[in-house]
């Protein structure tokens, strides 16, 4: 039922990262208290690089990571900056930062800096504050009336702290957890193996045969930078044919081998692949992706992770036994990241406060095991259920709340730097064509950039 009067709520932001600081905004313009827990000693999450990784397993079979970012040294963003920013704060170029289409991490890290203080969030968020359990604190009363219970450690005073909240935003992120194959012998096999979870720079591997598992954005770009340092790189793929950019890569390099997946491990180092073939390697490096953790989120069973499918969730986004109480923002990939969770954050937050409100528990359960069919039908595996991949998706789930749909120069500019990728893997970053310019002309010109041009300055 919608409510005549907005009503204000205690809610708890878990995580500072893009997803939380955009849901905390939300939530502070529909008139909520807002208490955002980030365990590191500053905002942006996945984008807050972490050169010490020495501490972490190296396969990162614990679910309480030490380390949470995945970012590499090197790393680029894979969008041009155009397109990625959120609704009402364009992803400016600035005065003495890297003025790159597709800058480096460390810019993206400095425009979610600039976003906080532009919205004045910083105050509502506790930092190096761990939290360790999350859970109902009068199960069994309608999900309107849950209270959360949240109990979090300061990581330098050691203090436990528990707290109670109307509500809770979970925005954990979901590229800290690696997913691992299963592949016989991985347990004997007695060289180095690691998840690219700790991978941050070439050098480590230097003169090393290496073995990189896993053909995805993240295995061609590592593979791209050891292949100038290793003696072999050897990239192993559930498939041979390849795309035209890797192609090019690969023939500019006599040390660098594309290959079938890997059948078995022997303990003396040998790694043997599904064509028969096999080499001896130094290092094996997982680039097989991530799963979703949760490991402090107590919902008696509500929901679950199964094969990497978060469930059952509406809309990617409300548990219906528990919503809007409890909600998780940032789950879906293969999207424009930033701005649906600026649309996630909106829907959360008037839910809260009455404005807007969910169909039934039986409507919603209807709705997901509908979702669940259709990719069944269509033979989607499950723990692909999160991978949106186009628009559409995106500009419906926004509808809920008015959101603006994706403006058509930023879908051009989002496929054109696909297209280029997959034909310049190498280059596409810094070279693109005139048919690109002048689409990204007329975007510069567009109300979008031109809101806050005070911004540049």
């Amino acid at each position: 039922m919608v409510s005549e009067t907005n009503q204000s709520k205690n809610v708890c932001v878990i995580g500072a990262g893009p997803s939380g600081l955009v849901a905390a905004r939300e939530l502070k313009r529909e008139g909520h208290k807002v208490v955002v827990l980030e365990q590191n000693h500053d905002i942006g999450g996945q984008w807050l690089y972490n050169p010490n990784v020495q501490e972490e397993d190296p396969l990162g079979r614990d679910p309480w990571l030490k380390v949470h970012s995945s970012i590499y040294e090197s790393l680029r963003l894979m969008s041009p900056r155009e397109v990625m920013g959120f609704t009402d704060f364009p992803f400016l170029v600035k005065k003495g930062r890297d003025p790159r289409r597709f800058p480096s991490h460390r810019e993206l890290l400095l425009y979610l800096k600039d976003f906080c203080e532009w919205f004045e969030l910083r105050d509502m968020i506790k930092f190096n504050t761990k939290v360790h359990y999350v859970g109902p604190l009068n199960y069994g009363v309608p999900s309107e009336d849950l209270k959360w219970v949240v109990r979090s450690k300061d990581k330098n005073s050691e203090e436990e702290v528990e707290q109670v909240f109307d509500a809770v935003v979970v925005a954990t992120g979901h590229y800290s957890n690696p997913r691992l194959p299963c592949i016989q012998g991985m347990a004997i096999w007695k060289r180095k193996q690691m998840h690219s979870h700790i991978y941050r720079s070439p050098e480590p591997f230097r003169g090393e045969i290496v073995v990189v598992v896993g053909n995805s954005f993240s295995g061609q770009e590592i593979s791209m930078e050891l292949v100038k340092v290793v003696k072999e790189l050897h990239l192993s793929s559930k498939s041979l044919d390849i795309y035209e950019g890797l192609s090019k890569v690969i023939s500019k390099h006599e040390n660098f081998h594309l290959r079938p997946q890997i059948e078995t491990l022997r303990e003396d180092g040998t790694v043997i692949f599904n064509d028969g073939s096999s080499i001896i390697a130094d290092t094996i490096l997982y680039c097989t992706g991530y799963t979703y953790s949760f490991p402090f989120l107590d919902t008696k069973g509500m929901v679950v992770v199964d094969d990497n499918r978060v469930g059952p969730l509406y809309e990617h986004t409300f548990p219906p036994a528990l919503a809007p109480s409890l909600s998780l923002v940032g789950i879906p990939r293969r999207i424009l990241g930033l701005p649906f969770f600026e649309s996630q954050g909106k829907w959360v937050a008037q839910l809260l406060s009455g404005k807007k409100a969910l169909p039934s528990y039986e409507e919603m359960m209807k709705s997901i095991k509908e979702f669940y069919h259709s990719k069944e039908e269509a033979g989607i595996p499950k723990h692909y259920t999160h991978e949106i991949e186009g628009f559409d998706y995106c500009d419906k789930y926004g509808e809920n709340v008015g959101f603006p749909k994706t403006e058509e120069w930023r879908k051009e500019l989002c496929i054109s730097a696909g297209m280029n990728a997959f034909a310049n893997l190498e280059t596409y970053r810094d070279s693109w064509n005139d048919d690109i310019d002048e689409k990204l002309q007329e975007a510069l010109r567009s109300p979008y950039f031109t809101q806050l041009e005070q911004l540049s300055l």
